[in-house]
Formats: C-alpha cells, structure tokens, sequence
C-alpha cells in the first residue's frame, strides 16, 4: 500500500525550490517557473501511473495500451515528461529543452492546453540570466521536484494537488508584496464573495479580472456537484497561464479562460454581444490609472487621449466615462452590463468609489436610480496583499424587489484577526457579515438598512459612516474626581521639590 501524500509535503518541497530562486528575480515572477514545473510533474506521474495500470492490465500488448492511453485526460509522449527533463538537467541546451516540452505537450493536448505555456520562457536571459547561472537554477528545480511523487494513487483526493498548487500561489502573493495582489485575492475574501453571489447549479460563474483563478475555484465550490459553467479573463500572460493550470488541478477541465484586456477587448461574447452571466465576481485593480489606453487607435498620444462613449461598441459607459486614472467604475459597469436578468454580483473596490465626485458621482447615481446597487460592505484594513488600503464589497443584483440598500461596517477590531502583515477574516467574520445580508436588517454600530430618500438626502454619498454609527460615547468625567487628583499630585511635588531642597543643602549646592 503505497502512502499518501499530503499537501503540507508537497508546499515544504515547493517552498525549498523558492530558495533556488530568491534573492536572484522578483517572486512573482519565479513562481510561474516552480508552479509550471509541479504542473508537468503531476501530469507526467499520472501519465506514468496508467502507462503502468494499462501495461499490467492488457499484459503488455502495445496496441491496446496505446489505445487506452488516447483516451486519458492528457496524452504525453516520453520527451515531454518530467523523468525526461531530469535526465536531461545537467544539459547545457536544459531551458530550451524543457521550451520543446511544453511545445510537444502543447500539440498533443490543443483542446486544452493550447497556448497555456506561450507566456513563460525557461530560456530567457532576461529573466533567467545568462547561460551558467540560469541552467543552475533550472537544474536544482528539477532536482527539488523530483523528490515528489505524485501519482494519483499516492495524491489520492486531486483536491490535495489542487490545494498545495493553492497555498503555493498564496505564498508568492504574500512574497511578492505589492505584485502580490495583482494576481491573488486572499481566500477568506475570495470565500466571503463566492457566500455573498450564492451560486446554484448551472449558472454561469465570471470574474473580468481572474487573476491565478483561485476566486472562480471558491465560488465553484460552493456548489457540491461543481456543474458550473466558468469564465475568466485575464490580461497578464504569465498570470492567464496560472489560472488555465490551475482550473486543470482542481479537475475543473472546461473553464473557459481568455487572455487579454477586459476592458478594451472582452473576449466573452455571444453574437458579437456581451455574454451574460448568473453570478460574476471580481477584485479588480484598484484605480487603474490609463485604463482605456486599450481604446485608443494606433497614433494616438497617451496625453491627448480622451475615452468617449463611441469609443466602445458595447456602450457600456453611457452612464459615465470614468476618469482617467481611476478605472473602479470602468469594471463596474462591464460587469453590470454583463449581468443576467437574475444575476448576481460582488465587487471589491477601493472607498473611494463610494464619495469620490464628477463623473464617478453621476454613475453612482445612476446605478442607485436603477436599483442595482443592494448592499455596501466595509472591510478592514490590510487584508490584501502589497495595499494597506481599506477595502469595500459593493453587492449588486438584477432582479431587486426592495428599494432599500443595506450598509454593512465590518471594518472594526473585534471583526478580525490581527496578523503581523496581514489581517484575516475569520470564519466567525465570514458568518456575521452573510447572515447580516441575507437578513437585510439594521443592528447598532453594524449594519443599517438605508432607504433611497435617505441616499438622496445624502447626495449619493455612500460613505459607510453616513450610515452606520460606529461612535463609541467616552465615559462621562468626574470632576470632583479629576479636582481631587490634582491636588494629591500637587501635594506629591511639593513633598519632592522639599525633599530635593534638602538633598541639594546636603551636597552644600
């Protein structure tokens, strides 16, 4: 009976082979090269497990184990394995070598892993540096993986791969600081989102802005039987990669993830239309500076540009243009235009959306008008990665019956776990803020319910203090008290200053 692997195993080998790399380039770019290495390693010790199963069970007859193995998820020939590679690491030519691999493995698999492995070059001498220097750190990558096996009978649960791929990206994202955000949301926010959007069987899942994918993974989960439809987009290559990878070790083989810019180019679409979607999520880039630089024609002078409606065939800014270096509103409105009519949807998003004016007002107001916007949820403070920045989640819904909006302030001490970089939301967290949204109720100093006269008042300011009062009353001072102490310490100095009188007189000063 072989014994299992646990995910704990697999991070200590994984976070080992970080040390090969650090303190030589940045680790949010060295992650990309150890997590396509645990990728290859993975499907070439499952490939390994069934070319054994199927030579045991067909006894050895080519042909039929050949056969079989067309069928598999994934067909590899021998040098596009991993035992291919390692025998090969002490190669000069090693980057370029496991670049074929990836290429061969690319052909053979072109429903699925097409183009997953355009974005990352184990033979740059930008990235890698030059020839000695980078195929000693590919070759003790390969040293460090081989001493995982991860054959699916020693895995066990693919649940244990897909979690130790999870925690890997978690901890570059912590490594890599401010980078660090940029391509993963820490899970308990990720999980706070997938609760609040609430997915049931076949709907379709979106994130605009997916990143490693790791958000889409949390709200699949939420659905025990997984049959979700998912859709990403992602504009860095490297980043898109990840999340393809990703999907594929949490046996989620049809997600359909697009590369490139959201904004400019969403690649999502049904008869040239935007494709709508049940629940979408999202943590966009926090105030995108030039984010419709994708929208400008070839010649066009980054300082003259000026975005306009017309500009997008899909019109999805006729509420407002956002400014130019601030794109939270941007996202908002693709994913409002791409909301189906029961469709649900939870954003995070920077305060500042919440009371900034111009144009983001006026497209505030709009969307409040509309009765789309259903709640407003403030976080605490660093939770994410690289930003210290308090966040917010702006719930919206189509199909609203109530006017009302609900303001929730989470942001408070007791509300969180304090850590050394970083705060965590706790399960308790998590449950409070759920239970309070599904409710839709007013509790003192947590949540308030707001009507739409009430936010007009207000002038579609939506800045949570304005609605949920969080001041503590200080303990009412006693002055007879406070009179009393300053003459007991009046009486105190005055004991001191005779006592130094004397000590001085004493010393003859």
């Amino acid at each position: 009976m072989n014994e299992k692997i646990t995910s704990q195993q697999i991070n200590t080998v994984l976070w080992q082979a970080a040390d090969t790399f650090r303190g030589k380039i940045d680790s949010s770019i060295y992650k990309d090269y150890i997590l396509t290495m645990l990728f290859i390693k993975y499907l070439s010790d499952s490939y390994k497990e069934h070319v054994e199963e199927y030579t045991k069970r067909y006894d050895g007859d080519k042909q039929r184990i050949e056969r079989a193995l067309t069928r598999e998820r994934f067909v590899l020939d021998e040098q596009s394995t991993f035992d291919y590679l390692y025998s090969k690491r002490t190669d000069l030519e090693i980057g370029e070598i496991i670049n074929k691999a990836l290429e061969r493995l690319e052909n053979e698999n072109t429903g699925k892993l097409r183009g997953v492995f355009r974005n990352i070059d184990f033979n740059s001498e930008a990235t890698l540096g030059k020839a000695k220097e980078r195929n000693a750190m590919l070759r003790a990558l390969l040293e460090d993986l081989n001493k995982l096996i991860l054959k699916p009978s020693i895995v066990g649960s693919e649940d244990v791969i897909g979690d130790a791929y999870q925690f890997m990206i978690e901890r570059f994202a912590s490594d890599a600081g401010k980078k660090g955000g940029e391509f993963f949301t820490p899970s308990m926010v990720s999980e706070l989102l997938a609760r609040l959007v609430k997915p049931i069987e076949n709907d379709r899942i979106y994130d605009p802005t997916c990143g490693s994918g790791s958000l889409l993974i949390k709200v699949a989960n939420q659905v025990p039987s997984k049959k979700v439809a998912i859709y990403g987009q992602e504009r860095n290559g490297q980043t898109h990669s990840l999340a393809l990878m990703n999907m594929y070790l949490h046996g989620i083989d049809d997600a359909k993830i697009e590369w490139g810019d959201t904004l400019s180019n969403p690649l999502h679409l049904e008869d040239g239309k935007l494709m709508k979607f049940q629940a979408i999520v999202a943590n966009p880039p926090f105030s995108l500076d030039k984010w419709a630089m994708g929208f400008a024609g070839e010649g066009n002078n980054d300082e003259k540009f000026k975005m306009e409606v017309s500009l997008d065939q899909h019109r999805r800014f006729e509420w407002g243009v956002p400014p130019a270096s601030k794109g939270d509103y941007a996202f908002v409105q693709h994913m409002l235009y791409s909301l189906a009519e029961n469709g649900r949807m939870a954003t995070i998003l920077p305060h500042g959306v919440l009371f900034r004016g111009s144009s983001e007002e006026k497209i505030r107001q709009q969307i409040i008008e509309m009765n789309l916007l259903d709640a407003v949820i403030g976080l605490p403070k660093d939770l994410f990665f690289g930003t210290g920045i308090p966040a917010c989640i702006m719930v919206f819904r189509k199909d609203r019956k109530r006017k009302e909006v609900l303001f929730i302030d989470a942001s408070g001490e007791e509300y969180f776990e304090k850590g050394k970089n970083q705060n965590k939301l706790r399960e308790e967290d998590l449950q409070r803020i759920v239970e309070t949204y599904e409710k839709f109720e007013s509790i003192e100093k947590y949540s308030y319910v707001a009507t739409l006269d009430e936010i007009k008042e207000n002038d579609f300011n939506l800045n949570i203090p304005r609605y949920v009062d969080t001041f503590e009353e200080e303990e009412p001072v006693d002055m007879e008290q406070v009179k009393e102490s300053i003459s007991k310490i009046k009486q105190e100095l005055q004991e001191v200053e005779l006592q130094m009188d004397k000590y001085l007189n004493d010393l003859g000063v």
